[in-house]
């Protein structure tokens, strides 16, 4: 219960309502536990554990998650309403995993994910390397053995040096490939990376057209994520861009995911001249000059990290803006579209735990400027560890009614109710040519659930764990 950092930033102290939060977590849960006979780790891996820990939350925020009493008292309640939302249909718009032959010097010191140099971030060394985490196999077991995801869209990231890249774009497609072939249904769909300025990187878009079939394009406006970047644009640059959504309209590939926002603190030290090219004030002039495409901003743009700052928090209350996510929900009424769409990946994962009522005031902007139906669900999976608990965490998340009264932001309603569901995946399903139907329970689409069903007989379980840097004790 603290920020977690999922390489791209630094870590911050434990905040004092998280402590509280944690202390009364694990006296709650300790003594759930010795009750049901459980050790604590699997007492929080289950259902009820869930409800514990949001529960101590709401004693520390004053609110902010939908507890039911019924689920905290009774073992057999909690895991009626786990399985009652287990069939909710649910397409996470950015996953990832690492290589399998990435180099462990290049990609050290990681704990659990893709991180900048440790020196970078003043991080200590040595304390979790272990590559096995965030690559392919258990990408698998926390994806669709671990969580409630049907569908999940594999991205990546550009990299200036090859031997940096976490996928190249064949590796994406090989692993869709893998996943759907052994299942027999379409469960993992891919992206493709766009990396301007790279060479020959406008015939690499014709290339993967032609033989890969990308679901989507992903792309970094700040260019390489994990190091000082050279090759950076903006999205209205009309000589360097203009000519690869062409391609991209010629192709009938539609969607073009980019990342925006997240900058770190300090960012200027080790990102000199990022800025620019991490705001959102080149997505509308894209976006109006070409409607053929949809422009899905990825981490809605939301600014600063580490953030927010208790002036920050203080001007978000009195004024309910928050730092590019305001501007990103401006730009269909600024210029005139509606084909700009936001993910809520990593934005979403750093704010709920640590200040939900932020987060709730982001969801509330983004529905509010862009549309019910413009607000996608990411959680940057396996980056920040399993998706179940953001999955959770959104079906519990409520709208604090002063918000609401004070900015019209409308209450996000049920877990299963018609926005949670739209925002979890019938959104973007439409996007990708998918059926939520295929997916149901008992739809028989393909052999996913009767993996599942065997995982659990054989003893599987839930690990919810957030993977990250934390800030040490005293930090």
């Amino acid at each position: 219960m603290q920020l977690v950092s999922n390489g791209e930033h630094s870590p911050q102290a434990q905040s004092v309502a998280l402590a509280r939060a944690a202390a009364r977590l694990t006296e709650n849960a300790s003594v759930s536990a010795k009750r049901l006979g459980q050790s604590v780790q699997h007492f929080l891996a289950g259902p009820q554990g869930f409800a514990t820990a949001f529960a101590a939350l709401n004693e520390a925020f004053g609110g902010g998650f939908k507890v039911g009493s019924a689920e905290l008292d009774d073992a057999d309640a909690a895991t009626e309403r786990a399985g009652r939302l287990a069939g909710q249909f649910v397409f996470d718009d950015q996953v990832h995993f690492l290589r399998e032959d990435a180099d462990p010097v290049l990609f050290e010191p990681l704990t659990g994910m893709i991180g900048l140099a440790a020196d970078l971030l003043d991080l200590p060394r040595g304390a979790d390397t272990d590559l096995e985490r965030i690559r392919f196999a258990h990408f698998l077991k926390e994806v669709y053995l671990d969580s409630d995801t049907k569908v999940a869209l594999l991205s990546g990231a550009p990299a200036e040096n090859p031997d940096g890249a976490m996928l190249t774009n064949d590796m994406m497609i090989a692993a869709r490939e893998a996943v759907n072939t052994a299942v027999g249904g379409r469960r993992l769909l891919s992206h493709c990376v766009i990396a301007p300025g790279h060479p020959g990187w406008l015939e690499e878009i014709d290339r993967v057209h032609a033989e890969l079939k990308p679901d989507g394009w992903k792309g970094y406006s700040v260019g390489e994520p994990f190091g000082p970047a050279k090759l950076r644009y903006r999205l209205d640059d009309e000589a360097v861009m203009y000519p690869a959504y062409e391609r991209l309209v010629r192709a009938g590939v539609k969607q073009l995911c980019i990342h925006k926002g997240i900058l770190p603190e300090g960012h200027e030290e080790f990102m000199p001249g990022a800025l620019p090219f991490a705001d959102v004030s080149d997505v509308g002039p894209a976006a109006r000059d070409w409607p053929e495409l949809n422009f899905v901003i990825y981490h809605a743009g939301f600014k600063t990290v580490p953030q927010p700052s208790a002036a920050d928090l203080d001007a978000f209350d009195r004024s309910g803006r928050i730092d590019w996510v305001t501007d990103l929900a401006e730009v269909p009424e600024r210029y005139g579209v509606t084909n700009v769409y936001a993910d809520i990946a990593a934005s979403f994962a750093f704010t709920v735990l640590t200040h939900p009522r932020l987060c709730a005031g982001m969801i509330g902007t983004l529905r509010a400027g862009l549309g019910d139906d413009h607000v996608f669900w990411g959680t940057d999976s396996v980056w920040y560890g399993s998706p179940q608990w953001q999955i959770e965490a959104f079906r519990r998340l409520e709208m604090p009614e002063d918000l609401s009264e004070r900015f019209g932001w409308a209450p996000f309603g049920e877990a299963d109710g018609a926005f949670k569901s739209g925002v979890l995946g019938l959104n973007a399903a439409p996007f990708y040519g998918l059926d939520p139907a295929d997916y149901a329970e008992g739809a028989a689409f393909d052999d996913l659930p009767a993996i599942q069903a065997d995982y659990l007989r054989r003893g599987g379980q839930r690990s919810n764990l957030a993977y990250g840097y934390v800030a040490p004790d005293g930090a």
